[in-house]
């Protein structure tokens, strides 16, 4: 967790410099491909987020991507937070 906290601070800089909010953020994450994974990573959005996935071509893993409105920074480094609670997820 300490290299997702050294991460999260890092965006959250990034995104206090050059991010107007509210706006819509796109989430990009990588998952194994199950049925448990992928509903947690779901669970993360709201029934208003796009959301859209693929599936990689050895079947092992799935990417989705999630565009949600967000209303400030806050918002975002906390659903990445809850996403790197999540076994297995890598946060592009």
């Amino acid at each position: 967790m300490a290299d997702n906290t050294e991460r999260l601070e890092q965006l959250r800089k990034v995104l206090e410099k050059e991010v107007r909010l509210p706006s819509i953020y796109m989430f990009k994450f990588i998952v194994p491909n199950n049925n448990h994974s992928l509903a947690l990573v779901m669970s993360l959005f709201d029934e208003s987020s796009e959301i859209n996935s693929r599936v990689s071509a050895n079947g092992k893993y799935i990417s989705l991507t999630a565009r949600e409105m967000m209303l400030s920074v806050d918002s975002i480094i906390e659903k990445y937070k809850s996403a790197f609670t999540i076994e297995g997820l890598i946060a592009l």
